[in-house]
């Protein structure tokens, strides 16, 4: 690790490293998905008989994971996009100090080896901020498989391919049915992240203390800080509780996503949308699939973030290994 606590690694490995960590949780995670689309298409569709129907019908396990391909490719590209653009936000931020507290930036310092990551230690607005900013652009940029997806997994499409599912869209709705509930996509995922990257940098910082203080602890290493195993413990759980906090704020946003992609021509628009399922199925429709978002996000994002900050922490130990036997 550096000395300002930020790391050297290349834009390119954080790519790859987001690419292989998104591409992981969207295949393992994908009924989750699915569930959470079908529940959320209908007021009248429960978790129980959506999940019954699929179990009975024929290929049930190929009926639950429809859709990987689309997931894989918008959930793959985009942690990349996000993670590389996000690291790049950070370390700017890191660098020229803007939205920093110089407090934490000089605790960061003095306390690098009680942390559980190589990434950079910002103030909460700078947390927040770029995590806001990096997801609202990759999201933005994967809108359209991220369309296609959502239709793969409602039951009320029957698309034999992507290819099909593009072209399908292009000549009914034209280009602005790739974008559909983009508005609402980008109100759910910028506060989602920014809020994410809040609540888990800070439950990284309180966890490392009480590891600090803990008389009993041996997971210290002097030279790279904490043992691996204390860190992948620390990043997994941080990821978990900051993946429930920030789930349950946003869902309303992700259920009228989710209606407005599955039939933009019925809801219009976001605030249409909203209005239009509080009078008609009321204010819990807003909170259909809060629990299978919630697990299936504490799942993912601690599963990507815990292997994503693995892999760079393994990284930046390799560097600095390679920078002392050069000195």
């Amino acid at each position: 690790m550096s000395k300002n606590g930020t790391q050297r690694s290349s834009s390119t490995f954080h790519f790859f490293a987001g690419l292989t960590t998104g591409c992981l949780s969207a295949i393992l995670l994908q009924p989750a998905d699915l569930l959470k689309t079908r529940v959320q298409q209908s007021r009248s569709t429960s978790l129980t008989t959506t999940l019954r129907s699929i179990l009975a019908g024929p290929n049930f396990l190929q009926q639950l994971w429809r859709g990987t391909l689309p997931s894989v490719i918008r959930t793959g590209i985009g942690s990349a996009l996000y993670f590389s653009t996000l690291n790049a936000l950070r370390q700017h931020v890191a660098h020229s100090n803007l939205l920093t507290s110089t407090g934490l930036v000089e605790a960061a310092k003095g306390n690098a080896q009680y942390s559980s990551s190589s990434l950079p230690r910002l103030s909460n607005m700078a947390n927040l901020t770029t995590g806001a900013i990096a997801r609202a652009s990759a999201g933005f940029l994967m809108m359209p498989i991220t369309v296609i997806k959502v239709r793969y997994e409602s039951s009320l499409y029957s698309y034999k391919s992507i290819w099909g599912a593009g072209t399908a869209i292009m000549k009914g709705e034209g280009m602005k049915g790739f974008f559909a509930g983009f508005g609402a996509t980008a109100v759910r995922d910028a506060p989602y992240a920014g809020l994410y990257v809040l609540f888990y940098e800070q439950s990284k910082r309180r966890l490392g203390q009480l590891q600090r203080v803990n008389p009993m602890a041996e997971g210290l290493d002097e030279q790279h800080g904490m043992k691996s195993g204390i860190s992948l413990s620390i990043n997994f759980l941080s990821g978990v509780l900051a993946a429930g906090f920030a789930t349950a704020i946003t869902n309303p946003f992700d259920a009228v996503k989710t209606r407005l992609q599955l039939m933009p021509g019925k809801y219009g628009n976001m605030f249409t949308a909203g209005s239009r399922m509080i009078r008609e199925d009321g204010v819990r429709s807003l909170f259909d699939g809060l629990g299978l978002r919630m697990g299936r996000k504490a799942i993912s994002s601690a599963l990507a973030w815990t292997l994503y900050e693995e892999l760079v922490r393994r990284a930046e130990i390799k560097f600095e290994e390679k920078r002392e036997a050069l000195t």
